[in-house]
């Protein structure tokens, strides 16, 4: 299995609802380091598993609607908790449907793997992963 990983940040603002999440309740924020790998069994003509740059733009494109936002105030999220597995998640969806919908080119119709990685800091990460019908 062939993979190839685009990396880029995000900062965000939300809060949480629970009690569980004690001064997190309140709002705050985050900077998330994201990383986007895709994987593939086989490589297209010219060997590659993805155009890297199409992989970059993409991920920049998904970005850039919640970069600097409140996730609290994002209709995407409405009425959930916004924590990092949630993000990621919304994340990979997307990615997801632009490798099926042709936004990473012929060879991201053949991905058939994505991971999407959110560090949160250098000691915590949350990610979501999962195969691409």
């Amino acid at each position: 299995m062939y993979s190839l990983t685009v990396c880029d940040h995000i900062m965000i603002a939300h809060s949480f609802r629970g009690a569980e999440f004690g001064p997190a309740q309140r709002l705050h924020g985050a900077t998330y380091a994201v990383e986007a790998e895709f994987r593939a069994p086989i490589l297209d003509r010219l060997g590659l598993l993805v155009d890297i740059g199409l992989a970059r733009s993409e991920l920049r494109r998904i970005l850039d609607a919640l970069d600097y936002r409140n996730l609290d105030d994002e209709p995407d999220f409405a009425g959930r908790n916004t924590t990092t597995e949630v993000v990621a998640h919304h994340i990979w969806t997307l990615l997801a449907q632009a490798c099926r919908g042709g936004g990473l080119g012929d060879g991201g119709r053949q991905v058939t793997m994505l991971k999407v990685l959110l560090r949160e800091s250098p000691l915590a990460s949350a990610a979501y992963e999962g195969t691409i019908i």
